[in-house]
């Protein structure tokens, strides 16, 4: 930084002289070595993205490993299903004992 200082104070007329000329020359090689140095930085910076992303993965797997398992859904469909329960249930029929002589299979003769 001293070196900036003291080559300034050396080349105070010349700067002086012509401000436009050192304004845009500064712009240039400023913008330029910005741009050169974000390239040349580009590979480290992608590479440092992708180790945050992978441990921010590892990190979600490790919270959801602790985590109670998802449930899954019911296989039953329940949409357009009802079900209806009558206020007071009705008797239904005892169904009638059949004969002896009306059944088949084993009978005795």
């Amino acid at each position: 930084m001293h070196d900036l200082i003291a080559f300034l104070e050396a080349n105070s007329a010349l700067v002086l002289a012509n401000p436009v000329v050192f304004a845009t020359f500064a712009v240039l090689f400023g913008g330029g070595g910005f741009l050169v140095g974000r390239y040349l930085l580009t590979e480290r910076i992608a590479n440092l993205e992708s180790r945050i992303a992978r441990r921010d993965e590892e990190i979600a797997d490790l919270k959801g490993e602790q985590k109670v398992p998802k449930r899954e859904l019911s296989m039953v469909p329940l949409i357009g299903a009802t079900a209806i329960y009558p206020s007071k249930p009705e008797r239904l029929p005892m169904p009638a004992a059949r004969p002896p002589a009306e059944r088949k299979g084993n009978q005795c003769v």
